[in-house]
Order: structure tokens, then C-alpha cells, then sequence
């Protein structure tokens, strides 16, 4: 089983890399096939969108076939075909299409880990293997930018995207060979989505589920590229190691917020504090946007950091669903994450693409963009602060 969870802790490598590569493709992918930001917004929204809507039938997998097929099957079809409908693209909305597909191939990977965490761990354990699984996955985000930059300068972008449908293809079939499913759950065919949907303690939660992680996953999964190069005259290399950035950001974000719940004796207010200095972060972008190349990437850096709440979350909303719908619960959670960041990438594409057309500084239409993102952090947090704080 170690082999199983290390393979799927390597699938979601991929899962983060595919999330976050289009930053550094953005400049290519315009000179080759046309793409501009707004294209890739759209590409980057779709990816998230298609992870969110598959995760009602994963949640439904997981529980009733458990997480080796559900896995090793969507990664193969979904990640391997869609990085090969990439490296063959000729136009933005094959581009788009790729990242629908690859999003539903990533869809199972982090979820088939923490169901079998929710089945065969410690529930004290559950944020911090959570955050470790996220943490370590995360270097798919570093791989994402500088690495990313060097291959697609040696080898091309399309050379790139094949090898990586390889990998795809390859890491299926060991996640198929080497995952063990728990055993079923009694009552494992009982209950519904419905039924957590009437869990009032939910309803606090699901706001701040649904933002908290589209600020950090937005900027570093598109925003970051175009907002250095247009604002900050960044070349593709230097928008290489700034998203490295903060990708490192992110993952010792995520890691500092892993056992932070069980050190200080509370889920609740380290959620909310991290969230509410993300927010502040993207206030301060949004005020001053042209501050030095330095400070936009410390800026941008201390989003990432402060935005990695998702497993801490994930483990407060888990405190408090049935065991017979852990598979259920956590894709719905993840459903509210996930699908928020792919509905504000579309949203943040249209928003960047009206306040182009106004015209004005080259730096206006990303005030719109961090601002957005600000105050939907500011929206998540308010009902959150009613919230019960559970540890179990």
C-alpha cells in the first residue's frame, strides 16, 4: 500500500503541474497558435471546471468501487489523452479542450488519497497526511515553472506535452497494479450527496471552501506569467523563476499549515488568520500594482504561502461527515474548491479582457484581477467566523 499511496502522491505531481503550467506557456502558445491571456483563462477555467463537475461521480466511485480503478482509469483516458490533444494543438480552443480533459484525468488522484486516509488513518491524522500528500504533490508546481521554461526552450512545448502523456499513461497502470481499496463501508451503498447537503455545520464552511484557493491557484496558474510580462516587462525565463517562486511559497505554506491545528488546539482560527493575510496580500497588489519587481513577486509569493489553507479545511468539513460518505464528502468539499477556481479563472479572464478594452495603464486590468480576488477572500471569511471548531 506505501507504493500505492507513493504512486498517487506521483499523480498528483501531475495533477499540480498541469494546474500551473499555462503561466509559462503563455508567451509561446501566443506566438505559436494565437492563445492570449484571456484564451488561456478560459483553457485554465475549463481545467478546474471539469475537475469540479467529476467530483459528485468520483465521490460516488470511491465509495462503491472504490479508489484504484476510479484512479488509474480517469488518469489514464482523462490525463494521458488530453496532454496528447495538447502537443497536437493548432488553435486556442484545442488548447481548451486539452485542459478539459486533463482536468477530468486529475480529477480522482488527491481524492483516492484522502478516502483511503478518511478509511485506514487516525482521524487526528487527517490534515496532516493531508498536507504532506499536498506538499509533496506541490512539486509539480515547481516543475510547472523553471524546469518547464528549460525543456520548452530545449526540446519545444509539443516534444514536452508528449512526454508527459507517457508519464501519464505510465504512472496509471502502477497506481492500477499497486493501490489496495479499503474494505467497504457498512452502508456504503446507503446515503447521498443530498444527505450532507443538510449538515447545517457545512453551510459556514462551503464559502471559504469555494474561494480560498482561487487567489493562489489563479495567480500561479496563469495570472503571474502575464502580469509580470505586461506590467514588469518580465521575459519567459524570468517568469520561470518567479513562478518558482512561489511555488515554493505554496508548499511550505502547505506544510506549515498541516500541524498547525493539532499544535495549537484549533482548526478554525489558523484557517481564517492564514486566509485573512492572503487577503490583505492581494489588497495591497491591487493598490499598487507597479511596485518594484521585487516586491510584486514577494507579493504574489505571500498569496501562495498564505493560501495553502485547502487541507486544513478539508479536515474541518471532514469532522464532520459520516463515515459510510467519507468518499462523498470529501469530493463535494473538494467540489465547492475546485470548482470555485475554475468559475473565478473565467471570471477573471472576462474582467482582464473588458478592462483592456477600457484602456488606461498597463497595469489596470490586474488592479481588477487581484481586487476581484480580494474580496471574494473577504466574502469567504465572513460566514466562516460562525463556524464550529472541531478537531475530531
Amino acid at each position: 500500500m506505501r507504493l500505492g499511496l507513493i504512486l498517487l502522491c506521483a499523480g498528483y505531481v501531475l495533477s499540480q503541474f498541469y494546474r500551473a503550467f499555462l503561466a509559462v506557456l503563455s508567451q509561446v502558445l501566443e506566438a505559436d497558435i494565437g492563445a492570449g491571456p484571456d484564451d488561456l483563462a478560459f483553457a485554465s477555467g475549463l481545467w478546474f471546471l471539469t475537475f469540479a463537475a467529476m467530483q459528485i461521480p468520483v465521490g460516488e466511485a470511491l465509495d462503491r468501487i472504490g479508489p484504484r480503478r476510479t484512479a488509474a482509469v480517469l488518469l489514464a483516458l482523462g490525463g494521458g489523452g488530453g496532454a496528447l490533444v495538447f502537443a497536437m494543438a493548432s488553435a486556442p480552443v484545442h488548447v481548451a479542450v486539452a485542459m478539459g480533459l486533463i482536468g477530468v484525468g486529475c480529477s480522482p488522484v488527491l481524492m483516492a488519497s484522502y478516502y483511503i486516509f478518511a478509511r485506514m488513518f487516525p482521524a487526528d491524522m487527517f490534515a496532516t497526511l493531508g498536507a504532506v500528500m499536498i506538499g509533496v504533490g506541490s512539486v509539480g508546481n515547481l516543475a510547472g515553472s523553471a524546469p518547464l521554461a528549460w525543456a520548452v526552450e530545449v526540446f519545444g512545448w509539443r516534444e514536452s506535452l508528449f512526454v508527459l502523456a507517457a508519464v501519464s499513461g505510465i504512472l496509471a497502470l502502477g497506481i492500477f497494479m499497486t493501490v489496495q481499496d479499503p474494505p467497504r463501508a457498512e452502508h456504503a451503498r446507503k446515503g447521498s450527496v443530498l444527505d450532507l447537503l443538510r449538515l447545517p455545520a457545512m453551510w459556514l464552511i462551503f464559502p471559504l471552501m469555494f474561494v480560498n484557493y482561487a487567489p493562489a491557484a489563479g495567480l500561479r496558474g496563469l495570472w503571474v506569467g502575464p502580469y509580470l510580462g505586461d506590467v514588469h516587462a518580465a521575459t519567459s525565463t524570468v517568469i520561470g523563476n518567479a513562478t518558482m517562486i512561489m511555488g515554493i511559497a505554496m508548499i511550505l505554506g502547505t506544510f506549515a499549515y498541516g500541524p498547525l491545528d493539532r499544535w495549537l488546539g484549533t482548526r478554525k482560527w489558523v484557517v481564517f488568520v492564514g486566509n485573512a493575510a492572503g487577503m490583505l496580500a492581494l489588497f495591497v497588489l491591487a493598490a499598487q500594482p507597479e511596485l518594484g519587481f521585487g516586491a510584486a513577486v514577494a507579493l504574489c509569493a505571500a498569496v501562495g504561502l498564505f493560501g495553502m489553507s485547502f487541507p486544513m479545511l478539508m479536515a474541518h468539513g471532514r469532522s464532520f461527515i459520516p463515515t459510510h460518505l467519507a468518499g462523498r464528502g470529501v469530493t463535494l468539499m473538494n467540489l465547492f474548491g475546485i470548482g470555485g477556481v475554475g468559475l473565478f479563472q473565467v471570471l477573471t479572464g472576462q474582467l482582464h479582457a473588458v478592462a483592456s478594452e477600457i484602456g488606461g495603464a498597463p497595469a489596470m486590468p490586474y488592479q481588477v484581477v487581484f481586487g476581484f480576488f480580494a474580496v471574494l477572500l473577504l466574502l469567504g471569511l465572513a460566514p466562516y467566523l460562525l463556524s464550529r471548531d472541531r478537531l475530531d
